[in-house]
């Protein structure tokens, strides 16, 4: 798997693959959060293809303090052949080279496969409690 930064001519390709994920919900939306991530920074927006097709995806962040995934993604149907390992890997290099000293996740506590697979990669439940405030509505 190629693991390269997301260009633009890959955005239907990546949200075509979130959707096929299920990770795109009705609060966000797909094109918008594409759009965010690109005004910010698109260093740490990582796509993995294999022979030109997209089959993998993570967007990071940093903030200076903490650095966030969001929308790791593996075709379902390349599942458990590592990629995800390798899209976080690269995701993790990447913030470590811009100074992140940690990594905070924030999964739903119905998915359970994907507690199991970040635990498998070394992550751990933080004694926190997530909150939000939705500042814009689609």
């Amino acid at each position: 798997m190629n693991i390269r930064s997301f260009d633009e001519h890959d955005r239907e390709a990546v949200i075509d693959l979130w959707q096929v994920c299920g990770l795109v919900v009705p609060q966000n939306n797909p094109h918008k959060d594409i759009d965010r991530k690109l005004q910010d920074s698109g260093k740490l927006f990582l796509v993995g293809d294999i022979d030109g097709r997209i089959v993998a995806s993570a967007m990071a962040g940093y903030d200076g303090h903490r650095g966030w995934i969001n929308y790791l993604a593996v075709l379902p149907s390349m599942r458990r052949e590592g990629l995800g390992r390798e899209m976080m890997k690269a995701v993790e290099k990447r913030l470590l080279a811009v100074g992140c000293p940690k990594i905070n996740l924030q999964i739903r506590t119905t998915n359970q496969q994907v507690i199991e697979f970040y635990e498998a990669i070394g992550y751990s439940m933080d004694r926190v409690v997530s909150m939000g405030k939705r500042l814009e509505y689609d």
